[in-house]
């Protein structure tokens, strides 16, 4: 093989490596927190994660095989109630020698924490968080961690609070085109809840079609 054909080859695997790259990003760039499909009259909203935030779960539904560190990522809502769990992390490098078998690096986490909020059809949302510039001020941070979402006019929508666990946990519910939580029908929820777990994939896209028409 010449060597003009050569680098041809390589020309072709470079971009066919390019295109597969950007695909992933481009899937990567927004994770839908529901199952399956939404009938077309639907429109998600978005919450946009920086690095720092690893969000765990979203309504129930773990998140945690797209957790990447530093790695910001956009995730698709249901609109109308949503119950986010995440904690903030940081990665700092350790300065001078560092003993064989010993990590590189400092890692700063909060514990979970949770935000709820109520989220419009198409619209976008964010984390709005300090930027801590030291390690000493991240773990200054972490023990009196506090951070709200906004929506695109900078309006805060919600205020992180530190996660209780499973029992706080909500699923949106949606009733002649409202939506929201709903204290005094927490058994309802709950019920609710159950038997949607307990459905099939073409029985939730029935009852998706149904509610939306």
């Amino acid at each position: 093989m010449s060597m003009c054909h050569v680098g041809g080859f390589y020309k072709l695997v470079l971009a066919f490596l390019t295109v597969l790259v950007a695909g992933c990003a481009s899937s990567l760039s927004r994770v839908d927190t529901w199952e399956g499909s939404l009938p077309a009259a639907t429109e998600p909203a978005v919450l946009k994660a920086p690095g720092t935030i690893q969000v765990s779960e979203v309504n129930g539904k773990s998140m945690t095989s797209f957790l990447m560190d530093d790695l910001a990522l956009d995730y698709g809502l249901l609109p109308g109630g949503n119950e986010v769990v995440f904690t903030y992390k940081t990665i700092w490098a350790k300065s001078g020698i560092v003993e064989d078998g010993e990590s590189k690096v400092h890692v700063i986490e909060t514990e979970p924490q949770v935000v709820r909020f109520d989220a419009e059809p198409g619209a976008t949302y964010q984390f709005a968080v300090e930027k801590p510039e030291s390690r000493r001020a991240a773990e200054a941070f972490s023990k009196n961690f506090s951070a709200t979402i906004v929506n695109t006019d900078g309006d805060a929508v919600a205020e992180a609070a530190v996660w209780k666990g499973p029992a706080d946990n909500r699923t949106p519910v949606f009733v002649g085109g409202e939506s929201g939580y709903d204290g005094e029908a927490g058994n309802t929820l709950e019920n609710m809840k159950r038997l949607w777990g307990e459905a099939t994939d073409e029985e939730k896209k029935t009852f998706l079609r149904w509610a939306f028409e």
